[in-house]
């Protein structure tokens, strides 16, 4: 497929970009357990005044930990860069460069940047999910470890969704980076279950906001808590977020005037 090759290209010179900085790696670490050691205190300090939290018990947030920390290395690494060149290329006219290229415009601008040492905080996100599905009780068997990536996919294609929505508004409005601003406070919620939240907050971080999909959902299928209603929503969700995302964005294609006009 043509997307697919184009994709592997900026992939290859994305690496090599960021090889040349290799020190970046090991302070990417650092924040990384910095954060991971910030997590582990704040679960510390809540249990030591209760056994569980809403039913979830520490291995089990643990694993929401770990998976909020997974997902974040994703959008920062993949997600984050592409749409702030996106917002870039509009203000400076420059996204006329992607237009002209014979490829489909949304997914270029989908995959042309990458920021290899951010993936740094899937690979110790992944470690905390796996040390603690260790200590579950439970044996993670093969197909539940397959079913754990498919909901890490769908959240991860829902929050893209997202993202590019709001990255579209730059069409329309000005400062659309503020919304990004927001989004990224909005996603720090996922660092707990999204159950543990009043009503009205739960809807919106699940259909509003889905941080709900994106972190709490994996984390499910690990915990062995996820239903099929739950995983059926998901995949609802996810497929309604791509296309609101591909017509947003291509609405707004039809706003962009260009370095030409």
């Amino acid at each position: 497929m043509e997307v697919l090759r184009v994709a592997s290209t900026y992939l290859r010179l994305n690496v090599l970009g960021e090889l040349q900085y290799r020190v970046n790696f090991f302070v990417q670490l650092l924040q990384s357990v910095i954060a991971v050691a910030t997590g582990l205190v704040a679960l510390a300090l809540v249990f030591r005044f209760t056994d569980d939290l809403k039913g979830w018990s520490p291995a089990e947030l643990l694993v929401v930990m770990g998976v909020h920390v997974l997902v974040g290395g994703i959008l920062q690494s993949m997600v984050q860069p592409n749409m702030q060149r996106l917002i870039e290329d509009v203000h400076e006219g420059t996204l006329d460069y992607v237009l002209t290229k014979p490829a489909d415009a949304q997914a270029l601008v989908s995959v042309r940047e990458l920021r290899l040492w951010r993936a740094v905080d899937v690979l110790v996100g992944g470690v905390v999910v796996a040390w603690a599905a260790a200590n579950l009780g439970h044996a993670v068997g093969g197909a539940r470890a397959l079913l754990f990536v498919a909901a890490l996919a769908l959240g991860a294609l829902t929050l893209y969704s997202l993202w590019l929505i709001l990255t579209a508004s730059v069409f329309w409005i000005i400062r659309s980076g503020d919304l990004l601003e927001l989004f990224m406070g909005v996603y720090q919620a996922g660092r707990w279950p999204v159950g543990i939240y009043p009503g009205w907050l739960r809807g919106i971080l699940t259909f509003l906001i889905p941080v709900a999909f994106a972190v709490t959902l994996p984390a499910q299928v690990v915990a062995r808590r996820l239903t099929p209603e739950a995983l059926g929503v998901a995949l609802v969700v996810t497929a309604l977020a791509l296309v609101a995302a591909r017509l947003v964005f291509f609405a707004g294609l039809r706003r962009y005037a260009g370095a030409s006009a």
